[in-house]
């Protein structure tokens, strides 16, 4: 994947590795899906009611390991047995009515930094790549490392070939680095979970964007910048002139996402059995 338009100063040794949820879009990628896929028959309404509380656990705990780790299972057993090219055909039609409004603006304007800066940009993800890519050239990206379901008859097995998570997303950011000729000691990295200690650890310049309690105490020792992303709106608004609104209160942060979430919880439990 490469973008256009690269400044006249590129420096092609520099990239700028971004985690995608709750980073760059305000949710879990892997259940924003939910309601097409229900649309689709892929799913029931209990599993509808499953995602939708993952989601509200993702959005008001956070994504420590534990949390990690039952959304992984509750999604790759959500999965098994779905056909590869259905998946393909409903994140391609749904992409820009799903994700666009729950990007970041603030995200989509320090990618659009890093860019004129001549960085590459790189997001990498535990989400399965059939929602991140689509997800990464709607941004203009140039590159993303995510999970890979195996597949087996064109349907998904339920298992993982690669859980681009932990200390795997250090090692692909790496492997990718190694390919590419960045140098990860003048790269970037930003992400909101304990979990990505790793990536963040791997280049010279690492950034905590709404942190969890354990990353924002890992980069307060360490020095590293905190960054509050709280205007998820539309691409085609992102121009839109609007103060900037980085240094936010969490606990304003954490009161609105609460709320906002149980809203979304109740609405659909109601709507689902209408």
């Amino acid at each position: 994947m490469t973008s256009t338009g690269r400044s006249a100063n590129a420096r092609p040794g520099v990239a700028a590795f971004f985690d995608l949820d709750k980073t760059v879009i305000a949710r879990s990628s892997a259940l924003a899906f939910t309601k097409p896929f229900y649309s689709g028959g892929l799913i029931n309404r209990r599993s509808v009611i499953k995602s939708a509380y993952a989601q509200l656990l993702f959005t008001l705990t956070g994504a420590d390991e534990d949390q990690v780790e039952k959304l992984r299972a509750h999604v790759t057993d959500m999965c098994r047995g779905w056909p590869v090219d259905q998946i393909n055909s409903i994140v391609q039609e749904t992409l820009h009515d799903i994700v666009e409004p729950l990007v970041f603006a603030e995200a989509t304007e320090l990618i659009a930094n890093h860019q004129a800066r001549g960085h590459a940009v790189v997001l990498i993800s535990a989400s399965g790549r059939e929602m991140v890519e689509p997800i990464g050239e709607m941004l203009g990206v140039d590159a993303v490392r995510a999970s890979r379901m195996a597949v087996t008859d064109g349907r998904y097995s339920g298992e993982l070939e690669f859980y681009c998570y932990g200390t795997a997303k250090a090692d692909a950011m790496r492997e990718l680095a190694e390919q590419l000729g960045y140098d990860l000691a003048e790269c970037y990295a930003y992400s909101d979970s304990i979990t990505d200690l790793p990536m963040l650890a791997a280049v010279g310049h690492p950034t905590a964007v709404n942190p969890d309690r354990a990353l924002r105490k890992e980069a307060t020792a360490n020095g590293w910048p905190i960054l509050a992303f709280d205007r998820p709106v539309g691409l085609s608004d992102r121009l839109t002139p609007s103060p900037r609104t980085l240094a936010v209160s969490a606990a304003t942060g954490a009161g609105v996402a609460a709320i906002g979430a149980a809203f979304y919880y109740g609405w659909l439990r109601r709507r689902l059995h209408a």
